[in-house]
């Protein structure tokens, strides 16, 4: 498989092993200090991030001082914080893997998680996703408030029985549904499914994203990509959204990239498609361990066929712990037999 431009480190020789998937985190994953001690423990990453914030201008300054303050002044889960948080940790981490010679199988990226990953295969140059990322944010924050419920039950049992303006917004397994909406809606449909005894818990979010209120961002969204140049991606990636690998006439298509907010994402199909003969680890890259938390259910995985690692594990408020585990993630990539 093709590799993008080494990272902020330079190459360094290839780690024997499998091609694995790397799977890019988005809208929940964000927790206060994710990152903050890898930032200050490993110079790669350091760099790596840097090189995001450097794009963003006076505004990346901002937020990367706001992150590192040991009591930030904005809640990590309003979306002038997660969103470009998210896409600072996902693409720096993946940098650091390329620069380190971990060649990857393929890109999933749910959600924010797939212009990261756009990023890394070369679909975007990083100034023009960061220009993305930030002109989305500033449409998101006159968006309806609202929020994302995750709903242990299938898309089908869901049928029916959600209120006008709440809507299917993931499908992250089988009988795991995301569905979001504007505050009072979304409240609505919360007491409806528990009461017909259905599990649900908040998802961190502000932002009613992949639901049908945030037409308007797509629109601006369109304008935003004008001139964008859109180019082939130099590591295959999987579409959380068509669930099928991404060809040119999908790269090239700015509504594709502008609708993001609003459309669903189909993260188990597309693990399904990313989970092709051969494959035999998936790599969380980015906070936390949702995505492999997720994967987990597969039958590939249960059966062992297929590995999971988490390059900064489980949620931690002691940053130190996420550098030791990536230390460790990274020697345990390194000894995976091929």
């Amino acid at each position: 498989m093709l590799q993008t431009t080494p990272g902020p480190a330079g190459e360094r020789a290839a780690p024997r092993g499998p091609e694995p998937v790397l799977l890019l985190p988005g809208q929940g994953a964000q927790y206060p200090g994710m990152g903050t001690g890898l930032y200050r423990d490993e110079p790669d990453f350091a760099a790596a991030a840097d090189e995001v914030f450097r794009a963003m201008g006076a505004t990346g300054d901002a937020l990367r001082a706001d992150w590192l303050a040991g009591r930030p002044a904005v809640p990590m889960d309003h979306v002038t914080r997660s969103q470009p948080l998210l896409f600072t940790l996902d693409y720096a981490l993946g940098r650091v893997l390329l620069a380190r010679g971990v060649r990857c199988h393929a890109l999933l990226g749910h959600s924010i998680g797939e212009v990261a990953a756009a990023t890394l295969a070369g679909v975007f140059a990083l100034d023009d996703a960061v220009r993305l990322v930030l002109d989305r944010v500033a449409d998101l924050t006159s968006a309806p408030a609202g929020g994302m419920l995750a709903v242990a039950a299938s898309v089908a049992e869901l049928a029916g029985r959600l209120p006008p303006g709440v809507d299917v917004g993931a499908v992250n397994a089988p009988r795991q549904t995301v569905v979001a909406g504007p505050a009072d809606a979304l409240a609505r449909a919360a007491a409806e499914l528990r009461g017909a005894g259905f599990v649900c818990a908040d998802v961190p979010s502000r932002t009613p994203f992949h639901s049908a209120v945030l037409e308007p961002v797509v629109r601006t969204g369109l304008r935003a990509l004008s001139g964008t140049r859109l180019g082939p991606p130099r590591i295959p990636m999987v579409s959380g959204y068509t669930a099928a690998r991404l060809d040119m006439p999908t790269v090239t298509d700015p509504a594709y990239w502008a609708r993001h907010p609003v459309d669903p994402v189909m993260f188990w199909p597309a693990l399904e498609t990313a989970l092709a003969p051969g494959v035999r680890l998936l790599v969380e890259c980015g906070p936390g361990q949702g995505l492999i938390t997720l994967a987990r259910r597969h039958p590939a995985v249960r059966s062992g066929q297929v590995e999971v690692l988490a390059l900064l594990g489980p949620r931690t408020d002691r940053p130190g712990d996420e550098t030791a585990h990536f230390r460790a993630a990274c020697d345990r990539l390194r000894r995976v037999p091929a």
